[in-house]
């Protein structure tokens, strides 16, 4: 229970009564500016000290007490001996009060020892918890109270809050008084606000605008747009290292005696802002001189690679050039196994002329062998999943292409931290190098559950367990299973990326998929026709050369494909009036049994989220071996990754494919290409190509202009291409930590050549009209319709079961001219799971495509 407070030393006893009948907590008092002098009766200086005396030790021993002091029985007693031993007490910090009394010989030293610490109470912290501080401060429970501790205390947390930019922050010691000589020490904290870089100044500069210059530096001024950016709070490391980007960027342009004068922070007077001086000196432009290089290294001609270089004579000077040169030589004397070769400019500066020649020396280096691999940190993962993506082994000629080639694959495992490189260490003798992997895994088990809501797809449920690197070897099990409102799956797989110990990737997937295909009319969206298909797939991979790889497959399918008993006549017989005849020609069993083989060229740094490479593939399908269907398809895709440096990332790709009937046979509607959502941003799933528009007639024959009232039914094609540019866009780090990734996009492609389908005509003056069979089982054909009604799908129903179709049918979208959407996309990692939203613009499209400007996806994990 906490008591009242009470006050250190030099402050009246009856004050420190009062403070704890308040029970109010008290601040903690500032260390006198000097001992208080004893109050002794009148002596006489020089007498001898008899005895010394100790009274008011508590904890502490009278000979403990009297051995933080000087004086001495046998000593003269002075007024200077006394305040010496003051001084030693107090210096102490043990003791809040001392007294030096002196009397016939006897001197009596009275004290008052420091209180205990009970507990540390910390108050207004909401942005720092009590984790983060406690660890930070000396004062603890059951420790002696001191305020040379809380005042370092107080500045350790103070300087926390600075890390965080919130400079206005205040620490306010204070102390509550408990029985037994203990106290409760509060620290009572006044956060404030992150302290902001109002103003970015540049003095000096005369050949570059003070915003251009601003725009190399990591810190930004606190403006409306960067509310998300943790680049507006000032942090001095940040500072340091904006002075060095500033001396980068004018050493890329050939400033090389640039230098950053001084750069000052004021702390604007309410402590909310900061205000950041920078004065440069910018110096001469000067062009590179004559580019020499000498090589020791008797592979090398220096003549030749000189010709080589990026940089010549005239050209403005660029450090990062030369840094980039020298990494360059640096590589290819590692790709001829010089691992330890250094690589050493000499700079030749003419200031009269602004020249600055240099000379590039390759010093002698001895040709390097790998002694030895070492993995080291894989507990779970066996040592031979990581060593097998070695691209050297132990005696081979070193190599720094396939050491970095060797980095990629580990990374593009996806076991270990991203953070991964392969450490090169001096060997046995000169001669020999060892390689070590210094991995850290991380969790490969997935077990995934995700609801949430699609623009295409309405709600989703779906669930998923995988592990990507089962039992240490490499493998990866996984089940899945996903319902919608219009698709359920479920699948099995299983990947083991070496059989036997072999370089042959084998894979096995086994699945059960059904989905129904739909048209709108209005805003209903009305379902077209039902696709059921189970099957597995079997794929084997051996890699070619270290970037090409060989896939083959075989894949077996039992599909069937339904229409709802509304399509259907009275004699139970698929109705062309009611489906068109392109759907119940696509309706029944059928059993497909397809061959496929690939080829795929592969040079991405990470297959999980690259940033450059290439990555390229050819498959080849041929359904025929059995089954019911026979086609040819052949399909090849191909994307291109640049990094723009900076955090863009850009992007180009491409893909085609054909398919061809064959043995007389068509191409089903289940086996055609098709574009649109997800993968053709700009248009609705399945909005580009070939297409059956229904169009239903007004009562005095004319055709409505409203689409919604029209039914688009997609019948896809024989022949696709596609094209995109993407290019990712960074944000601040305070966006990066929010897993916020946008990007801008254009998007181009088509698909087309279908037989044209036969289409049914019907307006006012054909009403085809159906009776149910008569008793005997033969068909009724007479009669004449009672009272009708209008369904929701445009039909004239009549009591007896009969229809009447008012509408037109037109074939349209089967050509091969582009299709072209521009737009904005953002990928976020959201609290609520994955989320993907787009904004498109079509700039060409055909007639009868299906535009669509929004689209969206969410979901949850827990």
């Amino acid at each position: 229970m906490l008591l009242g407070t009470t006050i250190l030393a030099g402050m009246p006893m009856e004050a420190s009564a009062q403070a704890a009948k308040a029970g109010k907590r008290a601040p903690v008092p500032a260390a006198p500016a000097a001992p208080a002098p004893a109050v002794v009766a009148p002596v006489e200086e020089g007498q001898p000290i008899q005895t010394i005396v100790v009274k008011g030790a508590e904890r502490l021993e009278a000979q403990t007490v009297l051995s933080y002091i000087k004086m001495r029985v046998g000593q003269n007693y002075t007024k200077v001996s006394a305040d010496a031993a003051l001084k030693d007490l107090y210096g102490t910090e043990l003791f809040k009060d001392a007294q030096v009394a002196f009397d016939n010989g006897v001197v009596t030293i009275t004290v008052q020892e420091n209180p205990v610490v009970n507990r540390i109470i910390l108050e207004g912290n909401k942005r720092i918890k009590d984790d983060k501080i406690l660890p930070e401060i000396k004062v603890a429970p059951r420790q002696i109270f001191t305020r040379s501790k809380i005042r370092a205390d107080v500045a350790r947390i103070i300087e926390l809050y600075k890390r965080q930019g919130r400079y206005a922050a205040t620490v306010e010691p204070k102390m509550v008084s408990l029985d037994q000589n203990r106290v409760d020490i509060v620290f009572e904290i006044t956060e404030g606000d992150k302290s902001k870089v109002r103003q970015i100044n540049i003095i000096g500069n005369e050949h570059f605008s003070a915003g251009e210059l601003r725009g190399q530096m990591v810190t930004k001024q606190a403006r409306f747009t960067r509310l998300f950016s943790s680049g507006t709070s000032y942090d001095p490391d940040r500072m340091a290292f904006d002075q060095q980007k500033l001396r980068q960027f004018y050493l890329t342009q050939g400033y090389a005696d640039f230098r950053v004068v001084s750069a000052v922070a004021e702390l604007t007077p309410d402590k909310k802002d900061f205000i950041i001086t920078y004065v440069v000196e910018e110096g001469k432009r000067y062009k590179f001189g004559d580019v020499k290089v000498e090589s020791q290294l008797r592979d090398f001609d220096g003549e030749k690679m000189a010709s080589r270089l990026p940089m010549h004579k005239g050209d403005w000077y660029n450090a990062k050039q030369v840094e980039d040169t020298i990494d360059s030589l640096n590589e290819t004397a590692g790709a001829f196994g010089y691992a330890f070769a250094d690589v050493r400019p000499q700079y030749d500066r003419d200031k009269e002329n602004l020249t600055m020649g240099l000379t590039f020396v390759i010093q002698e280096a001895p040709r390097v062998y790998v002694e030895k691999i070492d993995i080291n940190g894989n507990t779970l993962t066996q040592d031979k999943v990581v060593r097998r993506e070695f691209r050297l082994a132990e005696g081979d000629a070193f190599n720094s292409l396939q050491v970095k080639r060797s980095t990629n694959r580990i990374k593009s495992l996806g076991y270990f931290q991203e953070k991964f490189e392969v450490e090169q260490k001096p060997g046995s003798a000169d001669d020999r190098i060892l390689l070590e992997a210094n991995v850290e895994e991380k969790p490969t088990g997935e077990l995934q559950l995700s609801a949430g809501f699609s623009s295409l797809e309405s709600f989703i449920f779906q669930a998923s367990i995988r592990q990507r690197n089962f039992r240490g070897r490499g493998q990866t099990v996984g089940l899945s299973g996903s319902i919608s409102r219009y698709s359920k799956s479920v699948e099995a797989s299983f990947v083991e990326p070496y059989l036997f110990d072999k370089n042959v990737s084998l894979g096995v997937n086994i699945y059960r998929r059904d989905y129904n295909s739909f048209n709108y009319y209005n805003t209903n969206r009305n379902t077209t026709y039902s696709q059921s298909t189970t099957g597995f797939n079997v794929r084997a991979g051996v890699p070619l050369t270290e970037y090409l790889t060989a896939v083959g497959s075989y894949t077996l399918n039992y599909d069937d494909v339904s229409l709802g008993s509304e399509y259907y006549d009275a004699n139970g017989q698929c109705s062309p009036l009611i489906a068109g005849r392109y759907l119940c020609d696509a309706i029944g069993k059928r059993l497909s049994s397809i061959v496929g083989a690939s080829l795929i060229y592969d040079t991405l740094d990470n297959r999980v989220r690259p940033t450059r490479g290439t990555t390229a593939s050819v498959n080849v399908d041929f359904a025929g071996l059995g089954g019911d269907v026979k086609y040819a398809r052949v399909r090849g895709n191909a994307s291109k990754f640049f990094n723009m440096g900076h955090g863009f990332i850009f992007s180009l790709s491409a893909e085609g494919g054909v398919i061809k009937g064959l043995s007389g046979q068509d191409i089903r509607l289940t086996d055609r290409f098709y574009l649109g959502q997800p993968q053709f941003r700009g248009f609705a799933i399945r909005g580009v190509g070939p297409r059956v528009l229904r169009k239903q007639l007004n009562t005095d024959g004319s055709v409505t202009t409203d689409r919604s009232n029209w039914t688009d039914d997609a019948l896809g094609g024989n022949y696709y291409y596609m094209g995109r540019a993407e290019m990712e866009i960074p944000l601040g780090s305070g966006a990066r930590e929010m897993g916020l990734r946008p990007s801008i996009f254009a998007d181009v492609g088509a698909v087309w050549s279908v037989k044209r389908p036969t289409l049914t005509q019907c307006d006012p003056g054909c009403i085809p009209t159906y009776y149910p069979n008569n008793t005997d089982g033969t068909a009724n054909t007479s009669g004449t319709p009672v009272t009708s009604s209008t369904d929701s799908s445009g039909r004239t129903q009549t009591a007896t079961g009969s229809y009447a179709y008012n509408f037109v049918e037109e074939f349209v979208g089967d050509t091969w001219k582009p299709r072209v959407a521009i737009g904005i996309g953002v990928n976020w990692n959201s609290p609520f799971g994955p989320f993907r939203i787009d904004f498109s613009r079509v700039l060409l499209k055909q007639y009868g495509d299906d535009p669509k400007a929004f689209n969206f996806n969410v979901g949850t994990q827990f």
